[in-house]
Protein backbone atom coordinates (compact mmCIF):
# COMPACT_ATOMS: atom_id res chain seq x y z
CA UNK A 1 0.00 0.00 0.00
CA UNK A 2 1.37 3.22 -0.84
CA UNK A 3 0.53 7.07 -0.36
CA UNK A 4 1.58 10.26 -1.84
CA UNK A 5 1.12 13.09 1.22
CA UNK A 6 0.46 16.39 0.40
CA UNK A 7 2.50 18.83 2.98
CA UNK A 8 -1.51 21.08 3.10
CA UNK A 9 -3.66 18.19 4.80
CA UNK A 10 -2.61 16.62 8.28
CA UNK A 11 -1.06 12.75 7.49
CA UNK A 12 -3.95 10.78 9.52
CA UNK A 13 -6.86 12.59 7.02
CA UNK A 14 -4.88 11.78 4.26
CA UNK A 15 -4.84 7.93 5.14
CA UNK A 16 -8.45 7.98 5.70
CA UNK A 17 -8.99 9.77 2.30
CA UNK A 18 -7.15 7.03 1.05
CA UNK A 19 -9.21 3.87 3.12
CA UNK A 20 -12.40 5.28 1.74
CA UNK A 21 -11.06 5.84 -2.46
CA UNK A 22 -9.95 2.34 -1.88
CA UNK A 23 -13.33 1.07 -0.55
CA UNK A 24 -15.26 3.24 -2.86
CA UNK A 25 -13.48 1.67 -5.70
CA UNK A 26 -13.90 -1.89 -4.32
CA UNK A 27 -9.99 -2.57 -3.48
CA UNK A 28 -11.65 -3.45 0.04
CA UNK A 29 -14.50 -6.10 0.69
CA UNK A 30 -17.40 -5.34 3.22
CA UNK A 31 -15.64 -6.87 6.32
CA UNK A 32 -12.37 -7.77 4.54
CA UNK A 33 -8.80 -7.52 7.35
CA UNK A 34 -6.99 -4.47 7.54
CA UNK A 35 -2.85 -4.21 7.87
CA UNK A 36 -2.43 -3.46 11.86
CA UNK A 37 -1.52 -0.20 13.19
CA UNK A 38 1.75 -0.86 13.42
CA UNK A 39 2.06 -2.47 10.16
CA UNK A 40 0.15 0.54 8.50
CA UNK A 41 2.76 2.49 10.00
CA UNK A 42 5.62 0.57 8.19
CA UNK A 43 3.96 0.22 4.86
CA UNK A 44 3.80 4.30 4.74
CA UNK A 45 6.70 5.14 6.32
CA UNK A 46 4.56 7.40 8.92
CA UNK A 47 4.39 7.44 12.61
CA UNK A 48 2.51 4.71 14.24
CA UNK A 49 0.53 7.53 16.41
CA UNK A 50 -0.30 8.90 13.45
CA UNK A 51 -1.63 5.42 12.22
CA UNK A 52 -3.68 4.71 15.20
CA UNK A 53 -5.28 8.41 15.09
CA UNK A 54 -6.25 7.31 11.52
CA UNK A 55 -8.05 4.04 12.58
CA UNK A 56 -9.75 5.75 15.29
CA UNK A 57 -11.46 8.45 13.19
CA UNK A 58 -12.29 5.51 11.16
CA UNK A 59 -13.90 3.18 13.95
CA UNK A 60 -16.26 6.53 14.73
CA UNK A 61 -17.21 7.19 11.23
CA UNK A 62 -18.17 3.79 11.22
CA UNK A 63 -15.72 2.85 8.28
CA UNK A 64 -13.78 -0.34 10.17
CA UNK A 65 -14.46 -2.48 13.36
CA UNK A 66 -12.72 -3.82 15.57
CA UNK A 67 -13.56 -6.96 17.93
CA UNK A 68 -11.54 -7.31 20.72
CA UNK A 69 -7.88 -8.45 20.38
CA UNK A 70 -9.19 -9.46 16.56
CA UNK A 71 -7.74 -7.54 13.61
CA UNK A 72 -9.99 -4.42 12.48
CA UNK A 73 -12.13 -5.09 9.41
CA UNK A 74 -13.95 -2.78 6.81
CA UNK A 75 -17.53 -2.43 7.58
CA UNK A 76 -20.23 -4.75 6.32
CA UNK A 77 -22.95 -1.78 6.51
CA UNK A 78 -24.09 -1.19 2.94
CA UNK A 79 -25.38 2.62 4.17
CA UNK A 80 -21.70 3.43 5.39
CA UNK A 81 -20.38 1.96 2.45
CA UNK A 82 -22.59 3.83 -0.18
CA UNK A 83 -22.04 7.62 1.75
CA UNK A 84 -18.34 6.53 1.42
CA UNK A 85 -18.84 6.84 -2.20
CA UNK A 86 -21.45 9.63 -1.98
CA UNK A 87 -19.05 11.81 -0.08
CA UNK A 88 -16.27 11.23 -2.95
CA UNK A 89 -18.62 11.97 -5.54
CA UNK A 90 -19.88 15.22 -4.00
CA UNK A 91 -16.42 16.48 -2.88
CA UNK A 92 -15.33 15.87 -6.64
CA UNK A 93 -18.72 17.34 -8.36
CA UNK A 94 -17.97 20.44 -5.83
CA UNK A 95 -14.48 20.97 -6.54
CA UNK A 96 -15.44 20.98 -10.40
CA UNK A 97 -18.07 23.42 -9.72
CA UNK A 98 -15.93 25.71 -8.08
CA UNK A 99 -13.51 25.86 -10.71
CA UNK A 100 -16.50 26.19 -13.40
CA UNK A 101 -18.42 28.88 -11.69
CA UNK A 102 -14.99 31.01 -11.75
CA UNK A 103 -15.30 31.21 -15.52
CA UNK A 104 -19.27 31.30 -16.03
CA UNK A 105 -19.58 28.29 -18.23
CA UNK A 106 -23.46 27.94 -18.70
CA UNK A 107 -24.78 24.69 -16.66
CA UNK A 108 -25.90 23.11 -20.64
CA UNK A 109 -21.94 23.76 -22.06
CA UNK A 110 -20.41 22.34 -19.21
CA UNK A 111 -22.72 18.97 -18.89
CA UNK A 112 -22.40 18.76 -22.91
CA UNK A 113 -18.74 18.69 -21.95
CA UNK A 114 -18.69 16.53 -19.62
CA UNK A 115 -20.93 13.55 -21.62
CA UNK A 116 -18.42 13.92 -24.57
CA UNK A 117 -15.45 13.69 -22.29
CA UNK A 118 -16.63 10.53 -20.24
CA UNK A 119 -17.89 8.91 -23.65
CA UNK A 120 -14.82 9.82 -24.86
CA UNK A 121 -12.64 8.14 -22.11
CA UNK A 122 -15.37 5.40 -22.08
CA UNK A 123 -14.64 4.22 -25.10
CA UNK A 124 -10.83 4.41 -24.54
CA UNK A 125 -11.03 1.72 -21.57
CA UNK A 126 -13.25 -0.47 -23.55
CA UNK A 127 -10.67 -0.29 -26.51
CA UNK A 128 -7.75 -1.16 -23.67
CA UNK A 129 -9.85 -4.17 -22.62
Amino acid sequence: MTVKFNNRDPVYVQVIRHFKERIAKGYFEPGQEIPSRRELANQLKINPNTAQRAYKEMEEQGLIFTEGNMPSCITKDEAVLKSVREELIVEAVDLFLGSIKSIDVPLSEVLELVKKKHDAESGEAEESI
